[in-house]
């Protein structure tokens, strides 16, 4: 796709972070836009701010973990602009704690904004992206699925965000062969970033309640907290650069987009445990301080 001028995105989590970032890219390439996202008001803002400088573009408030919200996003994207080209599936939330103490809703509050939202966008919008190319022998579709370096490593009290980024990774593996044997025309990738300024490590303002009781979080939930906000101060790449790799990713038809070389190190050290049987190695084996005082932190020392 090397001409994207006038062709349509549509970008969930579009309002901060990487969504922004794309929206910002996309409209400096001539694309329209439509962005979704769960908070209206940082929707709104948004959306107004690419209008004053001359985009084309909607805004629709959309619960991604909802199928119904995201049929009705592909449903104003076609009413809008008549067809789909690019398709970020990019909202995504971080709670954190031990595995075992998150509730049932937490777990699916995360398995629904990260993996349920994402397969939604694959689902509805993936036909839509295949008819049109069945329709046009020029149209180009591509969906880009944001996981995470987390879906491709592990790490201590970020178990529900670890679990649904291995799953969109996996999701993005499968649609990237499915895709292969029906068409030429739509492609996807998978971005697995690292640590980057971004919001979400304040996801959890979004976590519904059934009630207004208020549960102090637990040492681990403040721990893996800490952690965010500590990698995310010490980012070395901005939303910007990671919007920037994507589309060029998009532009060169590559899958495996992947910001932060350095992280392959741990990738290669899991799939080297697994390829040798061995138990996985920690995180922090090159900086066991970190998990000294993450241990002295949850028991109590």
């Amino acid at each position: 796709m090397e001409d994207l001028r006038n062709k349509v995105a549509v970008i969930t989590g579009g309002a901060s972070g990487f969504g922004r970032a794309f929206a910002l890219r996309g409209a400096a390439l001539g694309m329209k836009l439509v962005l979704a996202d769960i908070n209206q008001d940082a929707l709104d803002a948004v959306v107004a701010e690419l209008k004053a400088a001359g985009a084309d573009v909607i805004g629709r408030r959309t619960d991604v973990s909802q199928s119904a919200d995201v049929q009705a996003l592909a449903d104003a994207a076609i009413a809008a602009y008549g067809e789909v080209n690019l398709l970020f599936n990019n909202a995504g939330v971080a709670p954190g704690g031990l595995v075992w103490e998150r509730s049932e809703q937490d777990w699916n509050w995360a398995l629904g904004v990260n993996l349920h939202g994402v397969l939604h966008g694959v689902r509805i919008f993936t036909p839509l992206m295949l008819a049109a190319a069945a329709k046009a022998p020029s149209y180009r579709g591509h969906i880009v699925n944001t996981a995470s370096v987390a879906g491709l490593t592990t790490a201590p009290t970020l178990g529900p965000y670890c679990v649904a980024k291995h799953a969109v990774v996996a999701l993005s593996e499968s649609l990237h062969h499915d895709l292969g044997l029906v068409s030429e025309q739509v492609h996807c990738s998978v971005l697995c970033p690292g640590f980057v300024a971004t919001g979400i490590s304040r996801s959890d303002r979004n976590l519904p309640t059934d009630d207004d009781a208020q549960v102090a979080p637990s040492r681990a939930q403040l721990a893996a907290k800490a952690m965010l906000d500590q990698g995310i101060a010490g980012s070395a790449i901005s939303a910007d650069d990671v919007a920037r790799i994507t589309f060029d990713g998009i532009r060169d038809r590559r899958f495996y987009l992947l910001p932060h070389p350095a992280s392959m190190e741990a990738v290669g050290q899991r799939f080297d445990d697994i390829l040798n049987l061995r138990n996985p190695t920690g995180p922090f084996a090159q900086r066991p301080q970190i998990r000294e005082t993450l241990m002295a932190t949850l028991r109590g020392a």
